[in-house]
Order: C-alpha cells, then sequence, then structure tokens
C-alpha cells in the first residue's frame, strides 16, 4: 500500500476545497507519536505566493479536511506544521488485508519500465575477491527489488574476458592443462605462474602475442583454448554466487568480448557526429568543462574501456530497450562514468528519456581502517571470506543441543552469509565501512542475527499456539497503532529504496519494525492468561504480518530466514 500517497491525497482534496492552487507537496512521516501519524509542513512554502502567514494556510488546510475517512485527528503546531493521526479502523482494514495478500499489500507499478543493473564485474585471469563483494550484493539486491516492484530486470555481469593478458593466459593452459580436466583451482597462482613464465621466457612470450592476434582473428584453436579458459573461471565465479545466494547466471554475461564486433561502428558514428579530435594520434572527446578528454582510440587503433562501455550503453538502450541502466562499480570510477554517461548522450547512443546512474559504494576496510588485506598483505580471496563467515557463524548458534549436525551446518550457513550480506547492505553504499566479525554476528543491533533472531522469536509464538486464527484486527493501544502503521509503510519504503537505490533504507525499515515489535510483545502479552480471545487474535494477526513483512524484506536484500534460533 502507497500509504504516503493516500494522506497526499486528503490533503490535495483539501487544497481544492480551500480554492487554494498549490504545488504538489508531500507529508512526512511524523518523527515522534505525539505529533501524529504524518505531519504537512507545505504552509510555510505558501506563505508568500499566497501573501498569508503559514499557520492561516494551515487552518484553512484543517477546515477542508475530511475527517470521514483516512485522516481522524488534526492538530497545527508551531508556525505551520499540521500534524494527522490515521483513523484507527481505517489502519486495522488496510493491515487484515495486507495480511491475506501474497504481497503483504505492495501493488506492482503501474508503469514498469526495462532496468539493466550491470554489477559483480569478475575479471576473468583472477579469482573473485573481496573488492568485488559490495558490487556482487548491492547490484543483486537493487535487482531483486525492482523485480518485486514489477519492473522488467535485465542482469548484467560485464566480464573483462578480452585483452593481452589472455594470449599469455592460454598459451600457458595449453602447456600445463594435459589431461584437460581446468581445474585450475587457484586461477591467482595460474596467472603468476604464466607471467613468471611469459618474463623469462622469449619463445613462450613471442608464442603468446601471436595467440593474441589469433583470437582476435577469430582462430578457431585459439578461441577454443580462450573459450575453455573463460568457462573455468566463470565456474569459479558461480561457487561465489552459489555461497552468496545471488541471482547472477551464465546467462546473464556479457563479457567485454560481446562488444568487440561493435567498437569500430561506435568510433565512426562518433566520425560522422565531429565529436572525434586527434590527439597524439588518439581518438579523443573533448567535453565542456572536462580538463582530461575521453579516449576512444589509441594511435595503434586499439580501444579503451570507455569505447566498450559506450558500446554496451548503446547496446542496452537500443537492442535492450531499457529506460533504466544501472552501474553498480566503486566510488572511485565516478570520475570515468561522468564521462562516458555525457558522452552516450551528447552522441545520441543514449535516448535522452533514458536513466544513466553510476550506483557507487565505497572501500571495505579492516580494524584498522586500511583497505581489507590477508595478514603477509595479499587479496582476500571472496570464497575463503564466505567460508569463515559460516565457520564463525556456528559459535553465534546458542544452543547446539536442538539441532543435528547436518541442520548447524545449514544454519550456519544462513547466518553466517546473512550477517556478511546485511552488513555491507545497512550502512549509506557510498561509504566506506569497517569489516568487524563480532559487530555483525551480534544479537544486538541493526544486524542479520538480530533480524533472524525477531522471526524466529514471532515463530515460537506459534508453535505454542498451535491453533486457528481467527477475528478481526483491532487497533487497542497506541503501540499496536504505531506498529500497524509501520507495517502499512512496507511499499513507500520499498519505492524508496527503489528509486534512490540505496539498500540501507530497507535495512533501516527493518530493524525499526523488529525493534518496535519487541516493544509491543513486551507490553502487549499476546499468549499470556489473561488476554480475551479477541484481543489475543488481534495481536497474532500482527505479529504475522510483522513476521511475513521482515521475511519479504530479508529475501530482497537475498538472505534466509530461520524458524529456530
Amino acid at each position: 500500500m502507497k500509504l504516503k500517497s493516500q494522506i497526499n491525497d486528503v490533503i490535495k482534496n483539501a487544497f481544492v476545497k480551500a480554492g487554494i492552487e498549490h504545488e504538489p507537496m508531500s507529508v512526512t512521516e511524523a518523527t515522534k507519536p505525539e505529533f501524529g501519524d504524518y505531519q504537512f509542513n507545505g504552509a510555510m512554502a505558501l506563505a508568500k505566493r499566497l501573501g498569508k502567514n503559514p499557520r492561516q494556510i494551515a487552518e484553512m488546510i484543517m477546515e477542508n479536511l475530511d475527517f470521514s475517512g483516512i485522516v481522524v485527528k488534526a492538530q497545527i503546531a508551531g508556525p505551520g506544521f499540521l500534524n494527522l493521526w490515521i483513523n484507527p479502523l481505517w489502519i486495522a482494514q488496510q493491515v487484515q488485508s495486507a495480511l491475506h495478500d501474497e504481497r503483504l499489500g505492495v501493488s506492482k507499478r503501474e508503469n514498469p519500465i526495462k532496468v539493466v543493473v550491470d554489477y559483480s564485474g569478475p575479471n576473468m585471469a583472477k579469482q573473485m575477491h573481496v573488492g568485488h563483494l559490495r558490487s556482487t550484493i548491492i547490484g543483486d539486491t537493487l535487482a531483486n527489488l525492482l523485480t518485486f516492484l514489477g519492473d522488467e530486470v535485465i542482469r548484467q555481469n560485464h566480464i573483462g574476458d578480452w585483452g593481452t593478458q589472455f594470449g599469455m593466459l592460454i598459451a600457458y593452459l595449453e602447456e600445463t592443462d594435459e589431461d584437460g580436466s581446468g581445474s585450475l583451482k587457484d586461477l591467482e597462482q595460474f596467472y603468476k605462474d604464466a607471467k613468471e613464465r611469459f618474463d623469462a621466457d622469449e619463445a613462450f612470450a613471442d608464442k603468446a602475442r601471436e595467440y593474441v592476434v589469433k583470437i582476435q582473428s577469430g582462430d578457431e584453436h585459439c578461441l577454443k583454448l580462450w573459450q575453455k579458459f573463460i568457462d573455468i573461471s566463470l565456474r569459479h565465479c558461480e561457487d561465489v554466487y552459489d555461497k552468496l545466494c545471488v541471482k547472477l547466471t551464465r546467462d546473464d554475461v556479457k563479457a567485454e568480448s560481446f562488444y568487440n564486433k561493435d567498437l569500430p561502428e561506435v568510433i565512426e558514428e562518433l566520425l560522422e557526429k565531429n565529436m572525434l579530435t586527434k590527439s597524439d594520434g588518439a581518438q579523443c572527446i573533448f567535453l565542456e568543462g572536462e580538463e582530461i578528454p575521453v579516449i576512444v582510440q589509441k594511435g595503434d587503433g586499439g580501444y579503451l574501456y570507455a569505447t566498450t562501455d559506450l558500446a554496451a550503453l548503446r547496446y542496452r538502450a537500443n537492442v535492450l530497450e531499457a529506460k533504466r541502466i544501472a552501474y553498480v562499480v566503486d566510488a572511485r570510477q565516478g570520475g570515468h562514468f561522468k564521462q562516458v554517461f555525457k558522452v552516450a548522450k551528447e552522441s545520441g547512443f543514449v535516448p535522452e528519456d533514458v536513466k544513466l546512474e553510476h550506483i557507487a559504494f565505497g572501500t571495505m576496510m579492516d580494524k584498522n581502517g586500511k583497505p581489507f588485506k590477508t595478514r603477509d598483505g595479499g587479496t582476500v580471496k571472496l570464497i575463503d571470506l564466505l567460508d569463515e563467515a559460516v565457520v564463525k557463524a556456528k559459535g553465534a548458534i546458542k544452543d547446539k543441543e536442538g539441532y543435528s549436525k547436518e541442520e548447524v551446518e545449514a544454519l550456519a550457513k544462513i547466518i553466517g552469509i546473512g550477517a556478511v550480506k546485511y552488513a555491507d547492505l545497512a550502512i549509506n553504499r557510498e561509504s566506506n565501512y569497517i569489516f568487524n566479525w563480532d559487530k555483525m554476528l551480534s544479537f544486538d543491533g541493526n544486524t542479520s542475527l538480530y533480524m533472524q533472531y525477531a522471526y524466529a522469536r514471532i515463530q515460537s509464538i506459534f508453535r505454542k499456539f498451535n491453533g486457528e486464527i481467527k477475528g478481526d484486527i483491532v487497533i487497542g493501544d497506541a503501540l499496536e497503532h504505531r506498529l500497524s502503521v509501520m507495517l502499512l509503510r512496507f511499499e513507500d519504503m520499498l519505492e524508496s529504496a527503489a528509486d534512490n537505490a540505496t539498500p540501507n533504507q530497507i535495512t533501516a525499515y527493518l530493524y525499526d519494525l523488529a525493534t518496535l515489535f519487541m516493544r509491543f510483545y513486551e507490553h502487549n502479552p499476546i499468549l499470556k492468561e489473561g488476554v480475551d480471545e479477541k484481543t489475543k487474535m488481534s495481536r497474532l494477526q500482527l505479529a504475522d504480518l510483522t513476521a511475513k513483512t521482515i521475511k519479504q524484506g530479508l529475501d530482497i536484500l537475498g538472505i534466509e530466514v530461520v524458524d529456530r534460533l
């Protein structure tokens, strides 16, 4: 339910009745219970234009408010704020409706669009490392969220599979993979060994260079080896995706090589539009207000990242017909994307009505505030980090006696992977954050484990009750009122998180919801002796919708729940 829109409609109708012409304005959620459920503060913005003081305008609105439906009470505060309370009977009806809706009252968008989400982007010459974690998690969450809201989401994994190093790698693969098993268990070591061989053996280096030319010219043997190396590399990535419970598949891969045939066309079109200037032999685009040009072709005819990105944008906007293209990439690439997006629009590769976004994120730091590294200073492999998360999660399971060994293993995976993902998503994505095992595996604070515990606690209520839930929801006190309104705000929050690509809005909402439920449960007993049947049934239904909302929110984040903890 778009609760905020419905409250806005009440305000708009009051404006119409009062004969006030106004710009579109929006109510905001009240910051304290004594201020009501929502506040309207647009009176101050209108005061100067209408030649009245804000309080007069607030009075005019209040006199024309409809108190027979959603809004039951209003109060003028301060210089012209209007505090609004929602009718408890109306709230109860909407909560009941949401509870019996498989989408919990969240509607699908009336005008869905095609959205491309570009994320993860591993390098085929190396195993995935912690530097790929944030792109993968944030990107997958955004794709899940937009899909849930009804957009047609096209996941794109733009992998680096083209370039001079691949001649070296496939030449080395040809020599070392005699039995054709292609395991390459340690891609990092494979790359180092190949580079060492390349630097030490001139004959091998010549062969590697020849292979580059042969790959680019379509030589069947070299392409077969190249494809084998890519397949082996992708299998390593898929192991990580499986552990992380992200939805990227082989079908989502759109590698650099996919756009290779389009690169000459990109240059040709830019030339036709008189956008290129030769500088030191290279083809460049000089953008207004930018000191550094965008280089799209080197003097030797080679192409650059910008050329491939322009080809990808051209393909996504015109072939895939996406209306929103989001790149979930490290914040340090901000300058690059700013320029590429500008070129894409000025060249006409991307229509003006297509939204281009760089979904930037900060760096994962260790407890000393330095980039996350191994003890010897190397890059932490992502698969090792995730395995460690599962091991540490076992220590967070308080009562192992109630589980079999297999159940502990399964539970540890859900808790450990969930902890890593939630810790990342719970912060402003543009911020750097400190990776802290103790904090992310804590039952206290805004953590995945706290959310999983809240869900499990509600499930324990239903195990104890073990009966049929019937009757109507009745809003009996302030805590029930606040919890119900919070549940009805779910769709508004998801829409805002989707529009702004801010997963931390989801985690903040879930934390506030779980915390509020814990207070509700503490002060409003459900199964305690003496609670009348009508109240018990109403509170059970509120608990049920809370659990379902937590589960749906975590599902969008790619995190599982557990029934017992």
